[in-house]
């Protein structure tokens, strides 16, 4: 029988003292150790655990239900973390997630039990976001990340080698270089694998023993690691891109699946799309998204609208073009716009700074899609109250 192995590792990075600085992992702080880097607030897009380091103590602080094995926050805090609410003391948890509450509630319960979590839904579902945010709550660090494409070997998921203390010493605990999925086993955290439907299918199936054993086998040295309570492990796929490799039925049945939406109203995707805008507006020094919040519903009206194949008003039956015109472009094309606003215009977001931006998130296809816009923008947006300047707008940017 293989004899455990105790994986050299950087000491956890999931202290009280990390949501203020830089994570420790190498993947995410791209520097070698001791170098200076940027604080939390002049890095582009901080980690979730930094950006919302004030949210995540005083859930801490207020905290007081049972936790299990090494998570920062009891499920019922994690839930609270991702859907929003207010504490006892006035704290407001801004939500992470506007959707149904239970399909939270079912994703932070699979975490807690020894059983893996596939969030699946469509591209710009949110799948990723939530990912990083369900780790920043439990684990303290969203990091442990494994980044899935057609090319992710796997040593990704395993472990690889530092070749020259391999040729030099050769099979040894100090050339063996962990993977992130391996370092969360070690010390008990969670893991993530995002686009898992992207990696070769024989690359895949590399998880199935860490799922089922909760081990990995270390055959060249005759030792294995086993995960240590707290450790999981949190997988996003869709099934609806080109690329896409199936999931065996041995590898799904150690996941247990939950399927993330579209939002079900334009009132839910227009707030979607407000928060993520504004958010992002300020790291960019971008006008708030109140001045231009008439321009968001109509962003979200088209796409809703080419997305179902028919108008608001269920009277008009419409062809969909070949892209997914998802939240996430929605909000590409609303901070597209407002960047155009602020450094072209007077700052009011307004129709012609996002025309641009919506002809090329529909017009993936330059045949096809540019015909069904065409009678979209004719047959529908021509005919709308109050859409008069949309309509110029477009039909200068489409010809």
């Amino acid at each position: 029988m293989s004899a455990p192995v105790e994986v050299s590792v950087e000491p956890t990075p999931a202290e009280p003292s990390r949501h203020h600085c830089a994570p420790a992992h190498p993947s995410a702080a791209g520097r070698s150790e001791g170098a200076p880097g940027p604080e939390p607030t002049e890095v582009l897009r901080p980690h979730a655990e930094q950006a919302f380091a004030a949210e995540l103590t005083a859930l801490a602080g207020q905290d007081d239900r049972p936790r299990p094995a090494r998570w920062k926050l009891s499920p019922w805090a994690v839930a609270t973390y991702l859907l929003g609410g207010t504490l006892p003391d006035g704290t407001v948890i801004t939500p992470k997630y506007v959707g149904p509450r239970r399909i939270v509630e079912v994703a932070v319960t699979t975490l807690a039990t020894d059983r893996a979590l596939l969030l699946l839904g469509v591209p710009g579902t949110a799948k990723t976001w939530v990912s990083e945010h369900l780790a920043a709550a439990v684990s303290g660090d969203s990091t442990l990340l494994v980044q899935g494409t057609a090319g992710t070997p796997e040593e990704a998921i395993r472990y690889g080698w530092n070749y020259a203390r391999l040729l030099a010493h050769g099979p040894s605990r100090d050339a063996l270089v962990p993977s992130p999925v391996m370092r969360a086993m070690a010390q008990g955290m969670t893991a993530r694998v995002e686009e898992l439907t992207r990696i070769p299918a024989d690359v895949q199936d590399t998880l199935i023993t860490i799922l089922s054993e909760k081990t990995l086998p270390i055959p060249e040295l005759g030792e294995e690691v086993q995960a240590v309570g707290g450790f999981n492990l949190i997988a996003t796929a869709n099934d609806r891109d080109r690329g896409v490799n199936e999931l065996s039925s041995a590898l799904r049945r150690r996941f247990n699946t939950v399927v993330l939406p579209l939002p079900e109203t334009p009132e839910a995707e227009v707030d979607i799309v407000s928060r993520r805008v504004e958010q992002i507006g300020r790291s960019l020094d971008l006008p708030a998204v109140p001045d231009g919040i008439d321009e968001i519903r109509r962003v979200v009206t088209v796409f809703r609208e080419l997305r179902g194949g028919v108008t608001a008003d269920g009277r008009t039956k419409l062809k969909s073009p070949s892209g997914t015109l998802s939240t996430a472009e929605a909000i590409s094309v609303v901070t597209g716009g407002l960047a155009l606003a602020a450094h072209f215009g007077d700052g009011v977001l307004r129709a012609g700074d996002i025309a641009a931006g919506i002809l090329g998130a529909v017009v993936r296809d330059p045949a096809a899609d540019r015909v069904v816009w065409q009678e979209y923008l004719e047959t529908v947006v021509r005919e709308r109250d109050g859409w008069k300047d949309f309509y110029r707008a477009c039909r200068e940017v489409s010809t």
